[in-house]
Formats: C-alpha cells, sequence, structure tokens
C-alpha cells in the first residue's frame, strides 16, 4: 500500500478485460473512419458504441477461438513465408468478423479482402499504441 492506501499492484482481471475491449472498439472506430469499405450503419451515437462494443467482442472471439486453429493448421505457411502470410489471415478473420456482424444484425459492414486487410492493419496499429498510452496496472495482459 502506498502513503495514500491506495493499492498499486495489477488491475483486477474484469477491468482488465474491459479495457482490452474498449481498445478493441476504439480501434474498429478508427478502421471505419479511414478504410472505405468498412462500415458502421448505426445512426445514432448510442447505437455506433453498442454496435463497435458488440463487434469488439465479437473480433475477441474470433481472434482467441479461430486464429490459433488456423496457426496450427498454417504453420508450414507461416515457416515458408516468414510470417507474411499472418497479414492474409488477418485480413479475412476481419472480413470473417464483418459476415458475423452482418449474420447477427449488427449494421457494421467489411465490403472484401482489401477493406479486411487494411481494417486489420489499422486495428492492430491503433491497438498497440493505446496499450502503449495505457498503464501496465491497468492494462495487465
Amino acid at each position: 500500500m502506498s502513503e495514500l492506501g491506495h493499492r498499486r499492484g495489477p488491475a483486477s482481471p474484469a477491468l482488465a478485460f474491459v479495457v482490452r475491449v474498449l481498445v478493441v472498439a476504439a480501434s474498429l472506430w478508427v478502421a471505419t473512419v479511414l478504410v472505405d469499405g468498412i462500415e458502421l450503419g448505426a445512426s445514432s451515437t448510442g447505437t455506433r458504441i453498442g454496435t463497435l462494443l458488440v463487434v469488439a467482442l465479437i473480433f475477441g472471439v474470433v481472434n482467441a477461438v479461430v486464429k490459433p486453429l488456423i496457426k496450427v493448421v498454417g504453420c508450414p505457411f507461416y515457416v515458408l513465408t516468414l510470417g507474411l502470410i499472418g497479414l492474409v489471415v488477418n485480413a479475412l478473420l476481419f472480413w470473417l468478423v464483418g459476415g458475423l456482424s452482418g449474420f447477427v444484425g449488427l449494421p457494421f459492414v467489411v465490403d472484401g479482402f482489401w477493406p479486411g486487410f487494411w481494417g486489420a492493419i489499422i486495428v492492430a496499429i491503433v491497438g498497440f499504441v493505446l496499450h502503449l498510452i495505457i498503464p501496465d496496472r491497468i492494462d495487465a495482459r
């Protein structure tokens, strides 16, 4: 405990999870602003925020479940291309998130491979920068 009686250790796992979802949601919003072909069709601000949060959760599930399976199955391609196939995989997964979002009725659209490619790169860069800014004790990964 510090002099003021505040805990200085890592944040709770629940807070870290919320922070990660917020970072992905913010990154997705930046991608919708910068990339033609990634659209957030919600009309009100509240609906946009809610959509981004749910899409961020879908994004997290896809990255936690599907991506490891693809990496295991595609391991030779990762080695053969020195990891560059990862860009293609990320683009396809981003495109998949857009499709899943539409399937569950969310107004989030990824219009093909190239918007998915650029969107995945933007989400990765913005997420990286935001994780650098957020203190480690809050963003415990």
